[in-house]
């Protein structure tokens, strides 16, 4: 059973939400919370799965309280995802390195969110493909400094680089499996080989890293010569 835990100030979204993940016979709805410190207080006592969190709400943000949460280490099994009025909000790129694993437009259809929490559940990042965009746009209009190769980069295969590139381009592991002629569980592998190897929570922070140590350049794929 996937249990999710709601994290919205206003009552009316949070009631649709919990009507619609009631109903299906593996997702229940473990708690709703009002504002981000109670969302917090929540995500440790009831290990949800997975947190919708509104990213704005009154007092601790949703930014903020992802941050909170990403940052326990008993906490570590909880999937955010942020519930957003629309893809292009301004804070992708903070809320992907507070540690959120995608993102929801609040007026998704009843189909894609019950999907989504199933997604992220299973330990995938929900990402579209104009999320993707926007964040990588985000990164890309950061002040412009030397890239920074993660220590661990070294440590990953040559295989694997070429995974996390495909993953920095918002590829499924079976879009991976399919553009490498591996099959989808070895494309799974590779994928949760570089998640352990770079620290990495989920595939959205595999995202980040891939940019921000220049080993995709924004704008084209591959390496940055």
């Amino acid at each position: 059973m996937i249990r999710v835990l709601l994290a919205d100030d206003q009552g009316l979204i949070r009631a649709g939400f919990k009507a619609l993940l009631d109903a299906e016979p593996d997702i229940e709805v473990a708690g709703e919370a009002v504002d981000g410190d109670s969302a917090v207080a929540m995500a440790r006592d009831l290990r949800a799965d997975v947190v919708l969190m509104d990213i704005r709400m009154p007092g601790t943000d949703g930014i903020e309280a992802t941050r909170r949460i990403a940052a326990e280490e008993d906490l570590a099994g909880v999937k955010v995802v942020i519930l957003t009025t629309f893809e292009s909000d301004e804070y992708v790129y903070e809320a992907i390195r507070a540690g959120a694993s995608g993102f929801l437009v609040k007026d998704t259809d009843p189909a894609e969110l019950v999907q989504a929490v199933r997604v992220v559940a299973r330990g995938e990042a929900l990402l579209s493909p104009s999320v993707t965009r926007r964040l990588i746009t985000d990164i890309a209009s950061r002040p412009s400094t030397a890239p920074t190769l993660p220590r661990q980069l070294s440590q990953v295969t040559a295989r694997e680089r070429e995974v996390l590139i495909l993953v920095a381009e918002g590829l499924s592991n079976d879009e991976i499996a399919a553009r490498l002629y591996l099959s989808p569980l070895t494309a799974k592998t590779h994928v949760s080989r570089l998640m352990t190897k770079l620290d990495a929570r989920d595939r959205a922070q595999l995202v980040v890293i891939a940019y921000e140590s220049g080993l995709v350049v924004p704008g084209g794929r591959g390496p940055a010569g």
